[in-house]
């Protein structure tokens, strides 16, 4: 097998691949066998049909069809590792001669991103300003005060309910008169904002036993989006009593024995999460100002593979203004992996010990920029464009026997 490489760009390549007729001809054979399974033919056991029955009975053209089916992914895979090709998708196949004689060879070429060289810049000497860690008082309070919340106990109340307080609740929906959705007994605290919109504002002064009526998009189902009619009935109002303060609750909650010493464990878990947030914080701005001294070129077809995928998923194809915002973000995500990884390669073939950037490596966003997966060839395949013109190379069927 023989290939060239020709750059199209600096995130693109396109790969001509030249296959001797010898090295296709175990696929040829493999696959009149698979083709000799499949079809009955009058007067020959299944499986024992000749070639030349074969190519009578289904086609030369199927038969190259599965041969090069078969071969392809090798045939690629041997020119990526030959001309030392790093793909970051999907390659585009077109095959432009196949052997429709014996020794005849197989021709095609695949164009495929791959993933920049990159010029290093010089981050040794980078240095960037940081929040200290430090425990505030307030931090410290509100972490306490979340321990005596999953402590505390509900305690029935005749009043209208407030933001905190826990409802037990009834809660149906209806579009045009027709009932989408209906739940009774459900218990919600009100002020979470974690229902449908707008149903915090509707609660929040109802009593036990009163009823209210509002509107609310629905937030799941086959119809979310749409405006609803909602109505919430009220079954009861309980507010949520803290336990008191005090090393008794020290002993509940924790494995110590006083409240100061618990208090004092507190601070030592904020401060690691203060920690965190300071390396967090380290690692976004030395990889913006790497960023800002580096030129990263960018794959247009993942960039718009990574934007399809995403709108696909999220029923957005049309929304022109999220797929902007999408496109921008994808770009500045792929452009933050391409460095990182570039860096990672570089330290790990340098002085630079390697864990100089695993740090900054770590929780970066990153889009998806998978393997090539196997090409596969057809007349109608989307990675094989077009049939080779020349009559002499054309298959004189392409017919499948399947």
């Amino acid at each position: 097998m023989k290939s060239a490489l020709e750059t199209v760009n600096p995130t693109r390549v396109k790969m001509t691949v030249e296959v001797p007729y010898d090295e296709l001809k175990p696929s040829l054979d493999a696959a009149y066998k698979t083709i000799g399974q499949q079809i009955q033919v009058p007067g020959f056991r299944r499986g024992k049909v000749p070639s030349r029955i074969i190519d009578q009975r289904v086609g030369r053209g199927a038969v190259l069809q599965e041969a090069v089916n078969e071969a392809l992914p090798l045939f690629y895979g041997q020119a990526v590792d030959e001309n030392k090709v790093r793909p970051l998708g999907q390659p585009e196949v077109d095959v432009t001669e196949v052997p429709a004689e014996e020794g005849q060879e197989l021709k095609f070429t695949a164009e495929v991103d791959v993933r920049p060289d990159i010029a290093m810049p010089d981050y040794s000497g980078i240095t960037v300003e940081v929040d200290a860690v430090q425990a505030a008082e307030d931090d410290v309070d509100q972490r306490i005060t979340e321990l005596r919340q999953r402590f505390g106990t509900l305690k029935g109340v005749d009043r209208p309910a407030q933001d905190g307080d826990f409802v037990s609740l009834d809660l149906s929906a209806t579009i045009e008169g027709e009932e989408v959705d209906s739940v009774k007994g459900v218990s919600y605290e009100v002020g979470t904002n974690n229902m449908l919109e707008g149903i915090d504002e509707a609660l929040v002064g109802m009593s036990a036993g009163e009823t209210k009526e509002f509107q609310a998009p629905l937030a799941g189902g086959d119809r979310e989006g749409q405006v609803a009619d909602c109505v919430v009935t009220v079954q009861s109002v309980k507010e949520r009593e803290l336990p008191e303060l005090d090393d008794d609750f020290a002993q509940l909650a924790s494995e110590f024995d006083t409240l100061d010493e618990l208090r004092a464990d507190v601070v030592k878990q904020v401060e690691q999460v203060k920690r965190f947030e300071q390396g967090v914080q380290a690692r976004d701005k030395v990889l913006e100002q790497l960023l800002d001294a580096t030129d990263v070129p960018i794959p247009e077809g993942i960039v718009e593979a990574e934007v399809h995928s995403h709108l696909e998923g999220e029923n957005r194809l049309e929304d022109e203004e999220h797929r902007a915002e999408v496109d921008e973000s994808t770009r500045k995500a792929l452009r933050a992996q391409l460095l990182l990884d570039a860096i990672q390669s570089s330290s790990s073939t340098s002085s630079c010990r390697p864990s100089s950037t695993a740090w900054i490596r770590t929780s970066s966003p990153s889009p998806s920029t998978s393997r090539a997966r196997s090409p596969r060839w057809s007349p109608r395949s989307p990675v094989a464009r077009r049939w080779p013109t020349s009559s002499s190379r054309h298959p004189s069927s392409t017919r499948t026997a399947r």
